[in-house]
């Protein structure tokens, strides 16, 4: 069946692209001579592991639940880090994790003891880490910047300070510093991270204790304007200067422009000169970033409002006055059963999307390089009906 096909609305993949994107992580793993997991945040589409885990080192998780899918589906490594983790469930998160990473030094003193010993039962070293915050803000949305004033994300350095202070030994405590800091950006910004990194940091990045950097995520490795010389050079330089090994947990990059949101057009209405396309898809139940960011997503054979000939608002069957995905233009009228294909759909798409309303989830399907779509999964009334009671 070709994507032209399948019922509405649905997620395609994009098989060809995603291992397009796999490959240049190779390349860049290679090349850096560092480790890459990919952040099921993102993209928890584990159909797609088997590719995956050909390229990558294993999978990072931010509790329990993606741990368990990524112990399950992905091997390989598989790390962790939560902002706080429940007292009920760290013991099976140390069964399930080869790095668990803590937020704050008061996680770390109340739950480190028990990570080790059931790590060290496991025959795992060097597996517990602390993340830091550099202070250090490179980006403008503050909804996705850890180190915006106030932060709850990761040890400034005047606690870490304040640990060692109470605590000589603290650094024994633990085995990896780990700093998330980018959203979408270039390797410019890990750049200037990496400074500040190293100028709050880098006495303790070079104790013998500390094993592993993690540079968490955020880096848009796979984006055509990526300028991965730089990464790997950045990535070098901190194997060299601390002798430590070094992860990467991309997330976006791994997916970026490999998969579809595929919708029909229900109805179309008309208000004060605007007119609005009703969609199966929607803004709010089925791509959210499109609302929290906010975020435009691209559409394929459209444009920029008033570009082209026809221009339409697209919004949603919900009920949702800002249910609104934003002004397309587009060759030719656009009306009732068109198809619509809305591209880079695979990210935060699937991990994020809700039933409000008693929208239908969106099926999921693959497609391979000769462009035929094979479903993974079709959703319907007892998946809403499930969640709720």
């Amino acid at each position: 069946m070709k994507i032209n096909e399948i019922p509405t609305p649905a997620y395609v993949v994009d098989e060809q692209a995603l291992e397009k994107n796999l490959r240049i992580l190779g390349e860049v793993k290679k090349k850096a001579g560092c480790r890459i997991l990919l952040a099921q945040k993102a993209f928890s589409m584990f159909a797609e592991y088997p590719l995956i885990r050909r390229y990558l080192d294993g999978a990072t998780a931010s509790g329990l639940f993606e741990a368990r899918l990524g112990a399950e589906e992905m091997g390989g490594e598989n790390h962790v880090f939560s902002p706080a983790y429940r007292p009920e469930e760290i013991r099976s998160i140390a069964a399930l994790c080869d790095h668990v990473i803590f937020n704050s030094v008061a996680q770390l003193r109340r739950f480190g003891g028990t990570v080790r010993a059931v790590q060290q039962e496991r025959g795992i070293r060097g597996g517990i880490g602390l993340r830091i915050n550099p202070a250090c803000s490179t980006q403008d949305h503050a909804i996705y910047d850890p180190c915006a004033p106030g932060s709850r994300l990761g040890v400034t350095v005047e606690a870490f300070r304040q640990a060692l202070e109470e605590e000589p030994d603290f650094l024994d405590r633990i085995d990896g510093l780990h700093f998330h800091t980018l959203c979408e950006q270039n390797s410019d910004a890990l750049e200037q991270t990496l400074q500040a990194v190293e100028e709050g940091f880098g006495s303790w990045l070079a104790d013998a204790q500390i094993q592993w950097l993690n540079m968490g995520g955020g880096h848009h490795i796979t984006r055509p304007d990526y300028d991965r010389e730089r990464l790997i050079r950045l990535v070098q330089h901190v194997r060299r200067t601390y002798g430590t090994e070094v992860y990467l947990e991309p997330g976006e990059a791994v997916a970026y422009h490999a998969g579809y949101l595929v919708t029909e057009v229900l109805d179309t209405v008309e208000n004060g000169g605007v007119r609005t396309l009703l969609l199966d898809a929607s803004a709010a139940c089925h791509m959210p970033d499109v609302l929290e960011m906010p975020y435009r997503p691209p559409l394929r054979d459209a444009g920029q409002p008033q570009e082209r000939p026809y221009t339409y608002r697209l919004s949603s069957c919900t009920c949702l006055a800002g249910d609104i995905i934003g002004d397309y233009s587009f060759d030719r009228q656009i009306g009732a059963g068109d198809r619509l294909y809305f591209e880079d759909m695979a990210i935060y798409s699937m991990v994020k999307n809700n039933t409000f309303n008693g929208m239908a989830l969106p099926s999921i399907w693959r497609m391979d390089d000769s462009g035929e779509c094979r479903l993974v999964r079709r959703f319907g009334y007892e998946d809403f009906k499930q969640r709720l009671s």
